[in-house]
């Protein structure tokens, strides 16, 4: 091995190597806390948390939750203002709720959380990575998200057309960030149209100080359903390995096994899992280690950690959307739930239902109401998690019930919004 061969950019003493790592990819809705802590929790070595904008951090204030144990940023809506007294004189309106912008475990995240931040400016850039930089292990640029709340705003692969401006972006994290801070800076990327144009910009970016390069291994006009284009990847890797810069691949990895495989066949350091892991993130366990886990233990684990942490509710049913198999016939009972007590009764998660009833009370979440259907509902739901077949069961007189595609509705999950 030659020297230049062996050269590492230095890891920072809060920061983390991305070297020998697999790490859960940044996914809008699909990457935030209780979905962190069960890759964690399966076996990730690393997560990313979703992108968060810079404009959404400055400004934001950082808090403990008291009953969690939480790290929270929180921040005023910024399209109103605090409302005070009513007109002559009357009560006051109802102050404004802060909002939780970003959420992190400080104990079981800790030396593992790496925050992606959307930019478009250097200096904004360093002012929002202060306000986390402290309790995370990696501040991460997206200049790979092909999505429309990221590239309008000059953000995400928007970042590819320009640059010299990705680079200064880089180059002023690197300056400011590292040595307050003592974590690194990283960056993740889409392919250009050449391997020309990619060996390129890759050069250019890892000359900027930063300790790891993540390469999604499709264009930015490609989507997920089409397969991942690894022919560039040595030709990375040997680029970032010459500049001692860590290059972890994403696009397509399915699990902790063919991981260590692609690793291997294209001499990369790392790999990041986006998709397989939204659906289970027991992907992150090799094979000899039990493989992927039943849908329903992964489901029940998930809804701990979000009551535990307090995630917003329809972030839980969002990702449990993802968890559960459309084929299952709890699956239809998600989607009547308003609330964590309901949800834990219709899978038949009894164990956490105290837990859920004071979350709800707690953040002012109601059971339905409905009267004519009431809780049979979800005791019909919590029979069917049990393997039951009370899913056809409806009062006498009553119409069939539509299938979804009759209703105008897709039965298709969404796919990853992967950042």
């Amino acid at each position: 091995m030659t020297t230049e061969a062996a050269k590492r950019v230095p890891i920072p003493p809060r920061g983390v190597d991305y070297r020998g790592k697999l790490v859960l990819a940044p996914m809008v809705r699909s990457g935030e806390l209780p979905s962190r802590l069960l890759a964690l929790h399966y076996g990730a070595d690393l997560v990313w948390g979703p992108e968060t904008v810079d404009h959404s951090l400055i400004g934001a204030t950082r808090r403990v939750n008291p009953d969690s144990g939480m790290i929270e940023w929180t921040r005023l809506p910024t399209n109103e203002q605090p409302r005070g007294p009513g007109k002559n004189g009357g009560a006051a309106a109802p102050e404004l709720k802060e909002t939780v912008v970003y959420r992190m475990d400080p104990v079981r995240e800790a030396g593992r959380l790496v925050f992606q931040l959307g930019t478009s400016d250097p200096d904004r850039a360093v002012a929002a990575a202060r306000v986390v930089a402290g309790d995370v292990a990696g501040i991460d640029v997206n200049a790979g998200c092909p999505k429309p709340f990221s590239i309008s705003g000059g953000m995400g692969a928007a970042l590819l057309r320009v640059p010299d401006k990705l680079c200064a972006i880089l180059q002023a994290l690197v300056a400011n960030i590292v040595p307050e801070f003592q974590v690194g800076v990283s960056v993740k990327i889409r392919l250009l149209e050449t391997p020309a144009d990619t060996e390129a910009l890759v050069r250019r970016l890892v000359a900027t100080g930063i300790t790891g390069l993540t390469v999604h291994c499709r264009t930015t006009p490609m989507r997920p359903r089409e397969r991942a284009i690894r022919g560039q990847l040595r030709m990375i890797a040997n680029v970032c390995r010459e500049a001692g810069v860590a290059c972890v691949m994403n696009g397509d990895v399915e699990n902790r096994d063919q991981a260590a495989g692609l690793v291997e066949e294209y001499g990369v350091d790392g790999a990041m899992i986006a998709t397989a892991a939204e659906k289970n993130p027991s992907c992150f366990r090799t094979a000899a280690d039990g493989g992927l886990a039943p849908w329903r233990e992964v489901a029940e684990k998930y809804v701990e950690y979000a009551i535990d942490v307090e995630n917003k509710w329809g972030n839980t049913k969002y990702t449990l959307n993802q968890l559960v198999p459309g084929r299952e016939p709890v699956y239809r009972a998600l989607a009547r739930t308003k609330c964590y007590t309901e949800l834990c009764e219709a899978f038949g998660f009894s164990r956490l239902l105290d837990r859920a009833r004071k979350l709800d009370t707690k953040v002012g979440l109601r059971p339905s109401t409905d009267t004519n259907k009431g809780t049979a509902k979800f005791q019909n739901g919590t029979a069917l998690a049990a393997g039951g077949n009370m899913a056809g069961a409806r009062s006498s007189g009553s119409e069939p019930r539509r299938a979804l595609s009759e209703r105008g509705v897709s039965a298709q999950k969404p796919a990853a919004i992967e950042v």
